[in-house]
C-alpha cells in the first residue's frame, strides 16, 4: 500500500491540492500493528515535517522520512528498503520526536482504558482519513481541494484498519466525524451531552454531541468485522473555550466505552 500512495506523490497535480510532495506519507502515529485503540484526524500537520521557520526537520528533531531523508530526488525511485524506513519511522513514532503538545491531550481521552500512545506496551495509535501532509491547514484549503485529497487517498485508511487490531475508533472533532460518515457510508448516533456544553457569555453556549456507531466498510474496503466509533464535535486541541471539566467529561465518555467494548 505504500507503494501505491509514493506513486500518487509523484503526481504533479497533488501540489494544486497543497500536499508536500517531498514529505512521506503517513501511514499511522504509532505501531499499529500492536494497537487497539485508534484516534482519528483529517491530515498529517506540516509540523510534522517542518519548523516554525518552514525548514525542513532534521537530526534527532526529524520525525517522518522525507526524499531528503532516504536520498531520492523522487518518490518511484523507492526501493523496498525505502520503503521498510517509512514504515519504521511511523511505527516507532512515538519513541522518536512526536508532536506532544497535539498527541498528550488526546491520549489523555483513554488513559483510563488503561491505553497509551507511550512505550514498550503501547497499544494505541493514531490515523488520519488522508495519509498527506499539506503546507495549508485543513481548514483553508477549499472544499474541492479537500474532496480532492480525500478520493486520492482512496482506499488507504480502510486498507489499514482491515489489516489491525483496531477495536476502537476516536474521532477527534465534527469534520473528521462528517468525513468518516461519507467514506464508510454510515449514520453514527448523535446525542447532545449536557457536561460539554462550552460556556459563552453571548450566548447558552456551543452544544457538545456524542457520536456513536460501528463500522465494517470504509473507502470500499471490507473490514472484515465491526469497529465500534466513538466521536465528538469539539475539537480538544483546537476548539476555543474547551474548558478543563469538559475534558474530563469527554474523557470518562470515552474510557467508559473503550472499557465496554474491551469487555
Amino acid at each position: 500500500m505504500v507503494q501505491s500512495l509514493l506513486v500518487r506523490l509523484d503526481d504533479p497535480a497533488l501540489i494544486d491540492l497543497s500536499v508536500i510532495p517531498w514529505a512521506a506519507p503517513v501511514i499511522s502515529f504509532g505501531d499499529l500493528s500492536k494497537a487497539r485503540v485508534a484516534t482519528l484526524g483529517l491530515n498529517p500537520s506540516n509540523r510534522e515535517f517542518v519548523d516554525v521557520s518552514n525548514r525542513e526537520l532534521m537530526g534527532s528533531e526529524r520525525r517522518f522520512q522525507t526524499l531528503n531523508s532516504l536520498g531520492l530526488s523522487k518518490w518511484s525511485q523507492a526501493k523496498p528498503e525505502h520503503i521498510d524506513q517509512i514504515v519504521d519511522a511511523c511505527f516507532g513514532y512515538f519513541d522518536g520526536n512526536p508532536y506532544d503538545g497535539w498527541f498528550r491531550a488526546l491520549e489523555k481521552l483513554f488513559l483510563d482504558a488503561g491505553v497509551s500512545y507511550y512505550g514498550m506496551f503501547s497499544d494505541a495509535c493514531h490515523l488520519d482519513l488522508v495519509p498527506f501532509a499539506t503546507s495549508t491547514k485543513w481548514g483553508a484549503l477549499t472544499t474541492r481541494q479537500k474532496a480532492q485529497l480525500l478520493s486520492l487517498s482512496g482506499d488507504a485508511l480502510g486498507l489499514l484498519l482491515r489489516d489491525s487490531s483496531i477495536e476502537v475508533l476516536v474521532l477527534n472533532g465534527q469534520a473528521v466525524i462528517d468525513n468518516l460518515q461519507q467514506v464508510s457510508n454510515r449514520s453514527f448516533k448523535k446525542e447532545v451531552v449536557a457536561e460539554w456544553i462550552l460556556p459563552r457569555r453571548s450566548s447558552d453556549g456551543v452544544l457538545g454531541y456524542a457520536y456513536t456507531g460501528k463500522i465494517n466498510q470504509v473507502g470500499g474496503v471490507d473490514l472484515g468485522r465491526e469497529v465500534s466509533v466513538l466521536g465528538y464535535n469539539h475539537n480538544i486541541q483546537s476548539s476555543f473555550g474547551v474548558t478543563s471539566q469538559v475534558k474530563m467529561a469527554i474523557q470518562k465518555w470515552i474510557s467508559h466505552h473503550t472499557n465496554e467494548v474491551f469487555c
